[in-house]
């Protein structure tokens, strides 16, 4: 007896059943018809089974709907299916053996078990190799022609030369946080590196330097972006083919394959932010079995990737909200199920806030305090730090020097600039040229240690010497009225109501006087911003102002360059906008002062806390500072889903080995044509749904794995993308790839379900199959060609640039923007 609470569907050989107890109409074959139970209140559902014949048990009194059946939805109403699903009709003996083992061997009670656990069995191996076959795909791609070109390309000058670094420990600035370079060094180091190579320009030659192991790990995370994909689209989506298409979309694309196979920090951020998505959607597979052994692994392993994400680029902030949203949403649904308890809410409050913000905080800053623990030399970043900063380096002139500690008259000192990379207050005999101001002694500010840095402090009112011994020792306070002489040139700080060269609006600051005498417009207020060393001026760590005291303007820097009369260093102006800003504001590094005790600089070395902070001012004030290189192609975010412009890698003339970072034209138009068909068909399905209208089951099913696994993958693509509207830097193309490989994501989702509502609207079988597989046999196949055509942007191309019709690249310029 086959009873059902609903619609039942049978695929295989046609079978009639005798209608149950209580129940009017039969089952006929190819034929629909309702057996009704007296007093069902319900609409009929749909129960689908992979080509096997259900046995539910009935309640009496209940209606079963014996229907064909349709093809079976993804997720929602019934069992997910990889594919659709043979029905009954014109097509009978293709469907029964289409549909797995014959019928009536299914209807033996004593053969019904084999069967079925050899086919999970074998469904199960199924599912593995085609894994397999994705990553080992992605792999194959991906070290295919590794070692070429043997040269620097692109970023690799950086980044490569950033790893070298860390193999010598020597200090150096950058933008970006340092687990990515970190994990560059050690691959290079692991792999036998040195860290002698130079890494001066694009286009030096790696010669006998061991480069491969450092290519071959960026190589290897970004050929894990497959799998990853594949694994994500398939638990939102519950379909093989869905995720099939998604791993396909991203192995075939020319430039993710092209920033995979050089030593950059994208195949390291994305590999994480891959990483934190597939975590997560794992995480919320198994929201029915919270605080289970695989609950808790994948929401830590959700943390770690975030830590990993930001610890390499500050854009790791975009997953970080996006799995934020989503806990968000899973938090407020929690709060709304009446049968959790207080404490129960509480236990999964807790532990997402331990896995998911303590620790990857506690990574994250683990990573700069290695950082900061291994780079222990004086190198090239020393100049974009404070004095307090610089005085823990090994090499630095500071590092283990003895200096007094605070200021006092008399004393011969060094001023810099708080603001990164804009040096000391300096001056030398050179004046300003005619038209520029006054013509008098020029003041700039100058990156390097140089014997015209040095200022004698002394009191405004007198000129004696406070050196003297029978002067008593007097310190400098804050408020005071000073002056400040050039020691080389014995010529006061000096401002006027004369207009600064550059800066409109600033006045101008030069040397003023002769062997320190001068008028009261050398005379300055001095003040301390942080006060919490008291009154006194301590040196590498207050923080002070000069303030003009006729004119009440503020002694600063405008970071802008001089012409070549000013020898290309930086203007100092004195601005009448009295805001604190780090322009204005210096502190004071070398002191000499026979008449006081010297302490070591050891003692005022800041905290861990104080330098993990500055590091990141530091870092965010260069990103905002980011100026394009020479002959650099920028580019705008509304470029690059159109996939417009791409950048040069390597070479630039025919006879050269050119690398051209272009994404493939196919892959991106169909995720861009894709993010237009998911918003409107989205929209109809949830507007559908939110009116109540009755949909079949198949329908519904799809409509939700639409909504929320295209809705999630999508929340990713745009917090990856949008962002990018809003920042002031300066941009390049290969921002846009993190948020590439969610468009590729959603395009498998979104196609599968739009194929399989196709097929579910033909009436016969044979043919819903076929419309299904064809479809994603027409994508899949389509993709792969479209990289045969394109692979030369990403493995080298030499011979005729692409305007020259002689070049086999010729046909293939599709966008007159496209410049290979």
């Amino acid at each position: 007896m086959l009873y059902a609470t609903g619609r039942l569907l049978v695929a295989g050989a046609a079978t009639t059943l005798p209608a149950p107890p209580k129940a009017r109409g039969s089952a006929l074959r190819g034929r629909r018809r309702e057996l009704h139970f007296p007093g069902n209140p319900e609409p009929p559902f749909c129960v689908f089974l992979p080509g096997r014949l259900a046995r539910p048990s009935v309640p009496p009194g209940r209606r079963a709907v014996l229907r064909r059946g349709r093809m079976p939805p993804a997720m929602g109403a019934g069992l997910a299916g990889s594919e659709p699903r043979p029905r009954r009709g014109r097509c009978v003996s293709q469907a029964a053996g289409a549909a797995g083992p014959d019928v009536a061997t299914e209807t033996a009670p004593r053969n019904s078990k084999r069967p079925a656990r050899g086919s999970r069995r074998l469904e199960a191996a199924g599912r593995w190799a085609l894994l397999a076959l994705v990553t080992l795909l992605s792999f194959a791609t991906r070290f295919h022609r590794l070692d070429q070109p043997p040269h620097i390309c692109w970023d690799e000058t950086h980044f490569g030369k950033m790893g070298s670094y860390y193999i010598n420990r020597t200090f150096f600035f950058d933008v970006h946080p340092p687990l990515g370079k970190m994990l560059i060094g050690l691959a290079g180091y692991l792999s036998g590196y040195d860290g002698t190579f130079l890494f001066q320009k694009p286009g030096d030659k790696y010669e006998h330097h061991s480069y491969m192991g450092m290519r071959g790990f960026c190589a290897f995370l970004g050929s894990c972006l497959v799998p990853f994909a594949y694994l994500t689209v398939l638990d939102l989506s519950k379909s093989h083919p869905a995720a099939l298409l998604a791993a396909a979309l991203i192995t075939f694309d020319t430039g993710c394959l092209t920033l995979s196979q050089y030593i950059l920090l994208d195949p390291i951020l994305m590999f994480f932010i891959m990483a934190a998505m597939l975590s997560m959607v794992k995480s919320n597979s198994y929201a029915d079995r919270p605080f289970s052994a695989p609950w808790w692994f994948w929401l830590s392993l959700t943390g770690v990737s975030l830590a990993g994400a930001l610890g390499v680029k500050f854009v790791g902030l975009f997953i970080i909200l996006h799995v934020g949203l989503n806990t968000i949403s899973d938090l407020w649904h929690l709060f709304g199920d009446l049968s959790l308890s207080l404490v129960t809410l509480g236990k999964h409050l807790t532990a997402r806030i331990l896995c998911l913000i303590v620790l990857p905080l506690a990574l994250y800053t683990a990573t700069f305090a290695v950082h900061f623990t291994v780079l222990n030399k004086s190198g090239p970043g020393d100049g974009f730090f404070s004095s307090a900063f610089q005085a823990r380096l090994s090499g630095n002139n500071l590092h283990n020097a003895s200096i007094p500690e605070h200021l006092a008259y008399g004393s011969v000192i060094t001023m810099k600039n708080v603001r990164m990379a804009i040096g000391y207050l300096h001056s030398h005999r050179h004046l300003y040229p005619e038209g520029v101001g006054a013509r008098q002694q020029q003041v700039t500010t100058y990156l390097h240690k140089d014997y015209n840095n040095l200022w004698i402090i002394k009191k405004h009112n007198t000129n004696s010497d406070p050196l003297d011994p029978s002067y008593p020792v007097e310190f400098v306070r804050h408020g005071d009225i000073i002056r400040l002489e050039h020691k080389e040139t014995s010529r006061n700080l000096h401002s006027h109501y004369h207009e600064a060269p550059l800066t409109r609006k600033h006045y101008q600051v030069t040397g003023y006087g002769i062997n320190g005498t001068g008028d009261s417009n050398d005379f300055w207020r001095i003040e301390i911003v942080n006060r919490k060393f008291g009154n006194r001026i301590k040196v590498l760590r207050s923080r002070i102002r000069l303030i003009h005291l006729v004119t009440g303007c503020v002694l600063g820097s405008s970071g802008k360059v001089l012409p070549r009369w000013g020898w290309e260093q930086l203007e100092v102006t004195c601005t009448p906008y009295l805001k604190e800003t780090l322009n204005s504001i210096w502190n004071v590094e070398d002191h000499i002062n026979p008449k006081l005790p010297n302490i070591s600089l050891n003692v005022l070395q800041p905290s861990f806390p104080e330098i993990l902070l500055e590091s990141h001012m530091v870092m965010i004030r260069g990103n905002n500072g980011l100026k394009p290189k020479d002959n650099e192609f920028t580019s705008k975010p509304w470029h690059w889903p159109i996939n417009y412009q791409g950048l040069r890698f390597s070479g630039i003339n025919d006879t050269d080995f050119r690398v051209y970072l272009l994404g493939n034209p196919v892959v991106w138009w169909l995720n861009l044509l894709s993010i237009a068909l998911y918003l409107l068909s989205g929209s109809i399905m949830a507007i559908a749904m939110q009116r109540g209208a009755q949909l079949p089951a198949e329908v519904a099913g799809l409509s939700r794995v639409l909504l929320r696994g295209g809705g999630q993958v999508l929340l990713g693509w745009m917090l990856h993308y949008f962002p990018f509207f809003l920042m002031g830097r300066v941009l390049y193309f290969h921002h846009y790839f993190p948020a590439m490989l969610f468009s590729s994501m959603l395009t498998g989702v979104l196609w599968d379900t739009l194929l399989r509502l196709c097929a579910w609207g033909v009436t016969s079988s044979c043919l819903a199959r076929a419309v299904h597989v064809v479809g994603i046999l027409s994508l899949l196949l389509g993709t792969a060609y479209s990289f045969y055509l394109f692979h030369p942007l990403a493995y080298g191309m030499v011979g005729p640039l692409a305007q020259d019709p002689q070049s086999p690249m010729a046909g293939l310029r599709w966008l007159e923007s496209w410049d290979f």
